[in-house]
């Protein structure tokens, strides 16, 4: 029977078509497609015993695993969102998506559950705590208050008395919300993007379709689930059946174990941000033609040196190289195959065109098209657009925005907030941001949010955060700041306790007045000028 049109449904589907069949290895655990869905059932099971409805927001505080993936689906088969969170983000940010978007339910496990008071304590509106530590781990010995109820579920053998899959509720649409990305915000606090079935699933189909994922293929999963490029990896692998292997923190870190972790995995699909990719092409150690069953390395997420890529595509001749672009809010909407290495000095490869169902305008500050060549912002329009950002309708309007085409009807278009230009060939080039964002080590970063973080210290006058372009992981963040009583690596440190790690700054200097601008602006021009 076929389903496809909710994302719980590609897992159902491949159980049904070959349930032997590997779907996930974590190190040296794995799940076939007959557990993962079943366990996913009891778990869903669970969560609807304790009032886990259509619509609920179900937060996941788990490192990768076998575990989070098997919550994930359970949580869709609910008709719940997932709301993934960074393990590694300090508790005031974490608490503060607890808040926003009013989580009531969380998915966690043992090693996580000090933070569990703290999550509290910063607000967040816990109920119920569920604990998945995998197969006869079922004590409630954790010794943490979790400010609610607190259920250790086994799945492998929870009670399954319900099945929300087989019996799908009555209503239940594509438009329903699947996940919530949460991403830097220019107000100093992070903003959640709030991602369909279809806008997934209208990106899935066209990558499966792409790379031409088959049930043979092994997948990477290198991404952190609250990052967007892991959809790809957790649903091309499930749409065609293949199997995807969690990569390793320990060769995310080295390049030579990453290399060899591609090797013993047997992989064939790679997909990753650029600076992991220059990592493995300067430091793994590789030789040409080395990891011959890698077919397909697809990077997106920032901007790939031409000199890193070309080399890489030397030592790897026999694989297919993929450009993919796309903000969080329209998952990738473009795509360029890179048919060449390019040559050293040829600037950065265009982002291409927009895949199947996606329209891309290039528009002026007029909102009038511009001609071909020219630089403007970028328009997204399509399936794989998003529905808007939680509990924020000003800042949903201001980037989805009524299509500006004269008689235009329909859905409305994403304003990117990215520059670029339009190719003879169709193709899009990336020309950077019209706003304060930038891309360091494949995550969107608003300085704003940085800038915020250091001056919540009460010893800091004022400060200015600035990108300094790195060519391997695109920009390295240095702030500038005004300061009495405290020295540079104890405000690095205080910033680490209020933003993600690779938010942190890389520098940060301590100075008796920021530059200004004739009209008494921050001169940041001139703060990322005087570095040497």
């Amino acid at each position: 029977m076929s389903y496809r049109f909710l994302l719980h449904h590609l897992v159902a589907e491949a159980a049904e078509r070959n349930p032997g069949a590997v779907a996930v290895v974590d190190r040296d655990r794995r799940l076939t497609y007959g557990e993962l869905d079943e366990r996913s059932a009891r778990l869903a099971a669970v969560l609807v015993d304790l009032g886990v409805l259509p619509g609920s927001r179900v937060a996941l505080y788990l490192d990768k695993s076998l575990e989070s993936l098997v919550a994930i689906y359970a949580t869709l088969r609910c008709g719940a969102a997932y709301v993934p969170l960074d393990p590694r983000s300090p508790t005031p940010r974490l608490g503060y998506i607890l808040r926003d978007c009013g989580v009531t339910t969380l998915i966690s496990s043992r090693t996580k559950a000090a933070a569990w008071p703290a999550l509290v304590a910063e607000g967040a509106p816990l109920r119920q705590v569920v604990v998945l530590d995998g197969a006869g781990e079922t004590g409630d010995d954790t010794g943490a208050d979790p400010g609610g109820a607190l259920h250790v579920v086994d799945a492998a053998a929870a009670s399954l008395t319900v099945h929300p899959l087989w019996g799908t509720r009555p209503g239940a649409s594509d438009l329903d919300l699947a996940y919530i990305l949460y991403t830097s915000g220019s107000t100093g606090q992070p903003k959640g993007v709030m991602l369909t079935h279809r806008n997934a699933l209208a990106f899935v189909d066209w990558a499966t379709a792409t790379i031409s994922v088959t049930a043979a293929d092994r997948l990477s999963s290198h991404a952190p689930l609250h990052f967007d490029l892991s959809v790809f990896d957790l649903y091309a692998a499930a749409s065609a059946g293949a199997t995807l292997c969690l990569v390793p923190t320990s060769a995310s870190v080295f390049p030579v174990e990453m290399a060899r972790f591609i090797a013993e995995q047997e992989i064939t699909i790679w997909y990753s941000v650029p600076s992991v990719l220059t990592m493995l092409a300067e430091r793994g150690g590789l030789q040409t033609g080395a990891l011959p069953l890698l077919r397909a390395a697809v990077f997106a997420g920032e901007v790939f040196p031409s000199k890193y890529l070309a080399k890489l595509m030397g030592l790897l001749p026999h694989v297919s190289f993929w450009n993919w672009y796309g903000p969080t809010e329209t998952n990738v909407c473009t795509s360029y195959r890179v048919e060449s290495p390019p040559a050293a000095d040829a600037g950065d490869i265009p982002i291409g065109r927009p895949i199947d169902n996606v329209e891309g305008l290039v528009v002026g500050p007029d909102n009038l098209a511009v001609p071909v060549g020219e630089v403007g912002e970028l328009l997204i329009r399509g399936s794989t657009v998003m529905r808007g950002y939680w509990g924020d309708p000003d800042k949903t309007a201001a980037r989805l925005v009524p299509d500006p085409r004269p008689g235009a009807l329909g859905d409305p278009v994403y304003r990117t907030g990215d520059l670029v230009s339009e190719l003879p060939s169709g193709d899009y080039r990336f020309h950077g941001r019209a706003d304060n964002q930038i891309k360091s080590r494949g995550y969107r970063i608003e300085l704003g949010e940085i800038e915020a973080a250091i001056n919540a210290h009460p010893g800091v006058v004022e400060c200015a955060a600035v990108a300094i372009p790195d060519e391997q992981i695109s920009n390295r963040i240095k702030v500038v700041a005004v300061a009495e009583g405290v020295t540079g690596p104890e405000l690095a440190s205080f910033c680490a306790g209020r933003v993600p790690r690779y938010m942190v700054p890389d520098e940060i200097e301590l100075r008796a007045a920021l530059p200004r601008t004739s009209t008494g602006k921050v001169d940041r021009v001139a703060l990322a000028a005087r570095e040497p």
